[in-house]
């Protein structure tokens, strides 16, 4: 299959990682900052190519080229506009997340492709994570028995340097805050795993120690899902002096999990009441990871190209991807509001928050 990627920023080593890992054909690459699209196919051995395009303009090498699928990994306030484009133009998209900054944008997208039949993944590539795939098992075989509660802790460290590298990162309009940007991988898990379907969330949110950015550095939450468990949601980037961990917590009657590591890489505690021999090779599983993204976009991408050409839903698709992001935002409204918020979630935007702090 014929691959572009649009955005050749801190996240683009992932996907040209996949593309290459899932032998595709990588046709052009495209980023309004010319030298960072040279950096990141010298990195890769691909900058000799001279068969890959490259492009300022998106939409000019859309229109210039026969594109089966189309990585985006922009700013995430250009994720929307840049996937609807694609999607009108019959290409299949693998979304950065989060995969819009709206909830109108995220059921745009859901509307768009499912009338064009075109397929849509957001990128929440944790999901691939072999702990993860784990714990997915354990919970959909029953061995939990009933929820009890659940929790993610988000404990990361983001300093000024790091935000002064893109001036759009902590903006409401284009990045959100240390939920939006760091946290909604584990959000996105906890929300999966603890039977998606949620009642109620209360967040609360500030702004600590980045007085420089317009969002917040930290948030919590407690949600209450409709089977009648409940969990809370800690997500940060003023861990000092660097990232701490990001670990999910599953509580059943027969069953308790602890998935830790630096990005819900390993299995720390494996405790079921119908213990087999399996389970114990399962516990203290840690996954190597190359860096804070782990390895998931490998495994999302092999994915992306079977739902492809076998014409079914990705394993991780638009609908899951709003799921994230509505959450995310729910803990917004609730933060704006003072009060709780009732889920479904049908109009908030990142921008509602602008001036909050």
């Amino acid at each position: 299959m014929k691959f572009a990627l649009i955005g050749c920023g801190r996240i683009s080593t992932n996907h040209i990682m996949a593309a290459k890992k899932n032998n595709l054909d990588i046709v052009c690459v495209c980023d309004i900052v010319a030298d960072r699209m040279e950096e990141i196919l010298e990195k890769h051995d691909l900058r000799q190519e001279s068969t890959i395009k490259r492009y300022i303009d998106y939409k000019q090498m859309i229109e210039e080229n026969d594109i089966d699928l189309i990585g985006i990994a922009t700013e995430s306030g250009n994720h929307a506009e840049i996937a609807l484009y694609c999607i009108d133009n019959n290409i299949n998209v693998v979304i950065e997340k989060p995969m819009a900054m709206s909830i109108k944008d995220a059921d745009e997208i859901i509307k768009r492709s499912t009338k064009k039949n075109v397929k849509v993944a957001a990128c929440h590539q944790n999901r691939f994570n072999v702990a993860i795939q784990e714990l997915r098992d354990a919970v959909d075989k029953g061995r939990f028995g009933k929820l009890s509660h659940g929790s993610i802790h988000v404990r990361w460290n983001r300093n000024e340097g790091y935000y002064e590298q893109a001036p759009w990162r902590g903006t409401w309009a284009q990045d959100g805050g240390a939920l939006m940007n760091q946290c909604i991988h584990g959000i996105d898990l906890l929300r999966w795993m603890m039977g998606d379907e949620i009642e109620e969330v209360y967040g609360v949110t500030k702004q600590q120690f980045h007085d420089y950015l317009e969002a917040e550095d930290v948030g919590m939450a407690v949600i209450r899902f409709k089977n009648g468990a409940v969990a809370t949601v800690e997500g940060t980037t003023n861990v000092f002096p660097q990232n701490l961990e990001e670990t999910l917590y599953i509580f059943g009657e027969n069953g308790t999990v602890k998935i830790g590591g630096k990005s819900t890489n390993n299995i720390d505690v494996w405790n079921f009441a119908d213990e087999s021999l399996e389970d114990q090779s399962k516990k203290g599983l840690e996954e190597e990871t190359s860096n804070v993204y782990g390895n998931g976009h490998t495994s999302l991408y092999a994915d992306m190209l079977s739902a492809i050409e076998d014409n079914r839903p990705p394993y991780v698709d638009a609908y899951a991807g709003k799921r994230a992001l509505e959450l995310v935002l729910a803990i917004y409204k609730s933060q704006k509001e003072k009060k709780s918020v009732k889920l479904p979630l049908i109009d908030f935007a990142s921008t509602d928050m602008l001036g909050e702090f």
